[in-house]
């Protein structure tokens, strides 16, 4: 009993890293239930290139399949030779005799009863002849066809083979029509006839795109998609004998057919358990490589590890998806979209290793591994390129354009090592593939908000000094507007040096101050000279007012949706110190009395980041600054050395990683940074 007991205080003292690991078993998990189970052609081979392997029989009977290009190519001349399908519309026949009639009788002016039945007569003997010989509509099509063409015509349930130049076209039924009124005719009127059957025929004769269509599908559909067959035990290639075009294409019937037969239980069994070891062989790696290499950045957090499997799974349960339905396909997969999602959170490094896993992990079902895994570690790689400093949103459209030429390049280039036909169909897969990675850019919004953590996107975008705080600051707050913008640049400077997320820090610290919107009077560097506000107040309140900044700059941030990275650089930069200015002020008015630090002091928190240190230590030297009359060399030095030695002497620090070589680090580039901004010489040594 003590030893379960044992064990279930083991797990409850652990259950955030059994969380951790949990969460890798079932996204390995997943995997393996969306992985296809077919039996894999264990054989690698290229167009004209010597086959590698012992002499392969057919293990069993299996058609010869015909090529993609053959088939499309098939499948385009059996269209080509389906006759277009016009539809003869019988009711235009009674409609235009009608019409005819009554424009006869509106227009006639003859009072000879015979001339007028003769003209009546041959007006309607005409309009039936031509109507009943048809008028084709206009329609693109026909600008293609010549006389002898052969058209399918449907009259009613009766479909008839007739040539195109049998019927009338609207301008062949016009001359006709001039050529016949021109005619002189003592009995006959034609003039006039001809102008009435100008108006009254129409075009009775259309051409129906949706029969056509039918009938091309039809005919596609009769299509063979084998071209022979290879019989069981038949020799199919001998060692050493290079792969020609007609084995080359046996050798992929044959794969085609290990992916479509059906496993047999025993098959099945082992399929699974290989595909088990080799799925949880990867994401074992997948967790040493976060938990040793990047156990206080990803491994930290089981948010951010949730993140990395989530994209994991993105783009490698669609992959086994399409593998499923056709193969092919599996060149428009974004595989590459894991790149760009995983460099914007995680950095370089994790991204690059991470996303070599995931397509290991595609790479076990998908056909011709060795090339897939080649062409998509490589566009992987451009991606990282592309990346690496992530300055603006246009980064990921010129991203997305070097993966679509690495991956042009790799089809091509692999296409002329293995005499293989360039396929604009591929092209175009490989197309789509790259404009589909921009998906990243609302994916990496969404991953946000779900998830809570910031990216360099979102803090460039912050950053941006018109973004409507920072602008009101600059407006409400001029001066502290100006100081800010010098501890941002002050912390950029350090972070550089000592290792960080300078555009973090920089970011935060454009926004450390924004509390002093509320109140900028009370704050010395907006002092336009004149009296201080603090002299009608007492030691007390002014204090309490300064120190309200902190809680004034949170409740502005917070309105703002600003992200809580950001927050807390206002939260901590002023950590659990005292106002010092008005608690001195206060003990010298009180002198012998014990006065309670606490309406004097900073809620806090301390930092507990090295960029939140980092802003401290910035923010007091570059205020501390300000103070200072003719800086040099000398002055300058003491003033950072004494900052710093006080900070740490409060305990400010005890919660970041800074070492003493940080400390160090940041002495000496503050130094440097604040003596070139005063302008100030450095001071050589005299003999």
């Amino acid at each position: 009993m003590s030893k379960i007991k044992q064990f279930l205080e083991t797990i409850q003292r652990n259950y955030y890293n059994i969380g951790k690991a949990l969460a890798f078993i079932i996204a390995a998990l997943i995997v393996i239930w969306q992985m296809p189970r077919t039996e894999k052609f264990k054989y690698e081979f290229q167009k004209n290139k010597p086959w590698q392997s012992e002499s392969l029989y057919a293990p069993f009977d299996f058609p010869i399949y015909k090529t993609e290009a053959d088939l499309i190519k098939e499948t385009e001349l059996v269209k080509s030779s389906v006759k277009p399908v016009f539809v003869f519309n019988g009711m235009a026949l009674h409609k235009a005799h009608e019409a005819a009639i009554e424009e006869f009788n509106r227009h006639w002016e003859g009072s000879d009863e015979t001339l007028r039945e003769r003209n009546l007569e041959a007006l309607l003997n005409l309009t039936d002849s031509i109507q009943g010989v048809g008028i084709i509509a206009y329609d693109k099509i026909v600008d293609e066809m010549q006389p002898e063409s052969l058209i399918d015509i449907v009259k009613g349930n009766e479909v008839t083979t007739a040539h195109y130049g049998d019927f009338f076209t609207t301008s062949s039924f016009s001359d006709y029509i001039r050529k016949w009124s021109n005619q002189r005719d003592k009995h006959l009127n034609r003039p006039l006839l001809g102008r009435i059957m100008l108006t009254t025929l129409q075009a009775n004769v259309t051409y129906d795109k949706t029969r056509t269509d039918y009938a091309m599908q039809r005919a596609a559909s009769s299509i063979s998609l084998t071209y022979g067959m290879i019989q069981k035990d038949e020799l199919i290639v001998s060692e050493g004998e290079v792969i020609g075009e007609a084995t080359y294409n046996i050798l992929n019937s044959l794969r085609r057919e290990y992916e479509n037969k059906s496993l047999s239980e025993g098959e099945l069994s082992r399929t699974l358990l290989g595909q088990m070891a080799l799925v949880f062989l990867i994401f074992l790696v997948m967790y040493l490589y976060v938990w040793l290499f990047h156990h206080d950045n990803i491994y930290a957090t089981l948010g951010k590890i949730n993140l990395l499997l989530l994209v994991v799974l993105i783009v490698v349960i669609p992959s086994f998806w399409i593998v499923k339905i056709h193969p092919l396909y599996i060149y428009a997969m974004p595989v590459c979209l894991a790149s760009f999602i995983l460099v914007t959170f995680f950095g370089l490094y994790p991204a690059f290793v991470i996303q070599i896993l995931s397509v290991s992990l595609i790479s076990i079902s998908v056909p011709n591994p060795f090339s897939f895994m080649f062409i998509q570690t490589m566009a992987s790689m451009t991606v990282l390129f592309g990346l690496y400093k992530r300055e603006s949103r246009m980064n990921y459209f010129f991203s997305s354009l070097m993966v679509l030429a690495v991956y042009a390049i790799g089809y091509v280039s692999f296409c002329a090592v293995t005499g293989s036909k360039i396929e604009m169909f591929m092209i175009g897969l490989l197309g789509l593939n790259a404009l589909f990675t921009l998906l990243a850019l609302p994916l990496i919004s969404l991953f946000e908000r779900v998830f809570g953590l910031t990216t360099s996107l979102t803090l460039l975008e912050l950053s941006n000094t018109n973004r409507p705080l920072l602008r009101k600051l600059s407006v409400t707050a001029p001066g502290t507007f100006q100081h800010s913008m010098q501890v941002a640049n002050l912390c950029e400077e350090v972070l550089y040096e000592i290792g960080g997320d300078a555009l973090l820090a920089r970011t935060g610290a454009l926004y450390h101050d924004i509390g002093k919107i509320q109140n900028p009077m009370f704050f010395t560097e907006n002092h336009k000279g004149g009296q201080s506000p603090h002299d009608d107040l007492s030691n007390e309140e002014s204090a309490q007012i300064i120190i309200a900044h902190v809680i004034d700059g949170i409740d502005l941030a917070q309105k703002a949706k600003l992200p809580s990275v950001i927050i807390d650089f206002i939260r901590t930069h002023h950590g659990t110190r005292r106002t010092d200015f008005f608690y001195i002020t206060e003990q010298k008015l009180y002198p012998g009395e014990k006065i309670d630090p606490r309406p004097f002091t900073y809620h806090g928190p301390i930092p507990f980041s090295r960029e939140t240190a980092v802003l401290m230590i910035c923010d007091s030297v570059e205020a501390a600054m300000h103070s200072m009359k003719d800086p040099d060399e000398q002055k300058i030095a003491k003033l950072v050395d004494t900052v710093i030695d006080k900070q740490m002497a409060d305990g400010q620090f005890k919660n970041t990683d800074l070492t003493m070589r940080d400390f160090t680090t940041i002495r000496r580039v503050l130094k440097k940074k604040l003596m070139s901004i005063y302008h100030v010489r450095i001071a050589y040594p005299t003999n």
